[in-house]
């Protein structure tokens, strides 16, 4: 919808426009004007310049009005009868030259009549956008309404679409599924036959089977006790062998050991210093002896404390007692206690 004020340049237009025909009325009836009657052309002057004010004054305050007509204003300072060339005739011709001055309010009635039919206009024009705007609002609705209509109308389509193909789907499935449960059983049947077929063959089987097991397992037991029996008298006779080995040999061991004993008793009555007054006492004493005879260490002894202390020096001094190379035998004579008494 168009503004209904006119622009600064167009108001400014439509003034020079104003001022110029007024100021041209001006010079013609100027010019129609006797010379020698000045006395006439005074007034008639004055009413000129206060014409020229006045227009002035409207252009001046339609700047920030609507554009008025293109019809410049005009100033008749004669009688309208008279035509261009007639001229004004002497004062003593007719009583005084009468001025037509504008008249301000028949003007601002004008231009209210003007901004009246504008504001009017503009109303109508508001009114007219508005109800082109409400059929084009109608319009958008009534087609979004056609559209949500055609699209409601599609989706149905589409799900009667869908279901139809569904329902051919679910059809042509349980169809499938019917004949393949038939297969299914049928396989399944043969499968059966078959099973119960074998089971039946397997069921003979395992009892020959078991047959044959059981005849190998009586055979194994009559075979185990004799092997056992076998095995039962062999290791008595290994056992009384074995016995009659560990008893000689125990023997031997013992033998030795003794032998041993008495050889390391007689190196150490050599090495020993004894007095009468030891007559009669004893000494147990724990030496230890490497494989090569060499003493270790000795106890402090346990006995007579003269006895004790006088044994344990012979021990230290002889340094090696005699071993056997038997490595059991040394076993047994790696550490030894020994009960020494002075030879007196």
């Amino acid at each position: 919808m168009s503004d209904i004020k006119p622009s600064q340049d167009g108001a400014k237009g439509t003034s020079a426009k104003s001022t110029s025909a007024a100021k041209a009325t001006a010079t013609q009836a100027g010019r129609r004007l006797p010379a020698k009657g000045s006395e006439l052309g005074k007034p008639l002057l004055w009413s000129v310049l206060v014409h020229v004010g006045v227009v002035g004054v409207l252009a001046a305050g339609m700047v920030f009005q609507p554009q008025l007509p293109n019809t410049p204003m005009q100033v008749q300072l004669s009688d309208p009868n008279l035509s261009p060339d007639e001229e004004i005739p002497a004062p003593d011709d007719f009583e005084a030259v009468q001025a037509v001055a504008v008249d301000q309010a028949a003007v601002e009635r004008q231009v209210q009549a003007i901004n009246e039919r504008k504001q009017a206009q503009a109303a109508a024009e508001q009114q007219r956008q508005a109800e082109l705007e409400r059929r084009a609002e109608a319009a958008r609705k009534a087609r979004e309404r056609e559209l949500r209509e055609l699209r409601e109308l599609e989706a149905k389509q589409e799900a009667e679409r869908r279901k139809l193909a569904e329902e051919r789907t679910k059809a042509q499935q349980e169809k499938a599924a019917a004949e393949k449960a038939a297969a299914d059983a049928e396989a399944r049947r043969k499968r059966e036959e078959a099973a119960a077929a074998k089971a039946e063959q397997e069921r003979k089987e395992r009892e020959a089977e078991a047959k044959r097991l059981e005849q190998e397992r009586l055979e194994r037991e009559r075979e185990a006790k004799e092997r056992a029996e076998r095995e039962r008298q062999l290791q008595e006779r290994l056992a009384a062998e074995a016995a009659e080995r560990a008893k000689a040999r125990q023997a031997q061991m013992q033998s030795e050991i003794q032998r041993f004993t008495a050889l390391i008793t007689g190196a150490i009555q050599r090495n020993w210093i004894v007095d009468d007054s030891m007559r009669g006492k004893e000494c147990q004493l724990t030496i230890s002896l490497a494989p090569s005879g060499f003493v270790k260490s000795v106890d402090q002894g346990v006995g007579d404390e003269r006895v004790c202390q006088s044994a344990r020096t012979a021990v230290l001094k002889a340094g090696t007692l005699p071993v056997s190379k038997d490595p059991e035998v040394y076993k047994q004579m790696e550490t030894i206690k020994l009960t020494v008494r002075p030879n007196l």
